[in-house]
């Protein structure tokens, strides 16, 4: 008789964190909430002393290959952009709509490994715009004789995260709400021996474009 007294409290507990959990599942998708992010609309083609350039030669390397790009994000925009100077900008933003565990961005930690390179550094940074700061990562990247230094950070929602533990935290947060996460992976990059250098100009770009976006988008872009 105990034991069957206990069967029974075991089995109604385990129905009790089901039903929590059927609860707590998030539900609504904070992308549906508010006007439809369009990256190629949010992002202009031509802002203070930049120009997209037609027809690259420049290679962006892409997190995956087209078929999981499609399955992972929404929307991808990638661009070159040259300045008067002469200094070309590699920019790829990744956004998805469904910042969930199954499916999470894919960093460039990851995706540039994964395509032959080695990431010879990696610096947590702050960088500093007329709006606030973004808190990013550095990184450097290099293959043969193609040196590759790379600013990028990433959002939950209109928070910019970095690292595993802050966006289990942000995911926690919307799912106590019921909502879904969008995000994006905002990333720059440029061809380099002088890494320090490119980071420079890197930091140049993002401040001319978070100065012409919205109040609305910069919050998006870069949780600022």
């Amino acid at each position: 008789m105990m034991l069957s007294r206990k069967l029974i409290l075991l089995l109604a507990l385990m129905l009790a964190a089901s039903a929590i959990a059927m609860l707590l599942r998030p539900t609504q998708r904070i992308s549906e909430l508010g006007g439809k992010l369009n990256l190629e609309l949010m992002i202009p083609k031509k802002f203070g002393d930049w120009n997209a350039v037609e027809n690259p030669n420049n290679q962006i390397i892409n997190p995956q290959q087209q078929q999981k790009l499609d399955k992972l994000y929404s929307q991808l925009l990638s661009r070159v952009y040259v300045n008067t100077k002469g200094d070309v900008m590699m920019l790829s933003i990744a956004y998805g709509e469904d910042q969930s565990d199954a499916k999470q961005l894919h960093y460039p930690e990851v995706c540039y490994p994964s395509q032959g390179f080695q990431i010879t550094s990696n610096q947590k940074a702050e960088l500093s715009t007329q709006f606030g700061k973004i808190a990013v990562l550095r990184l450097h990247a290099e293959m043969g004789s193609r040196s590759e230094p790379i600013t990028y950070w990433s959002t939950v929602g209109n928070k910019v995260v970095r690292g595993g533990k802050e966006i289990k935290l942000q995911q926690l947060r919307y799912g106590f709400r019921g909502e879904i996460p969008d995000g994006l992976l905002f990333r720059v990059s440029s061809i380099t021996k002088d890494k320090n250098e490119g980071f420079a100009v890197q930091q140049q770009f993002v401040q001319s474009l978070v100065a012409v976006l919205t109040t609305v988008n910069r919050a998006r872009l870069a949780g600022l």
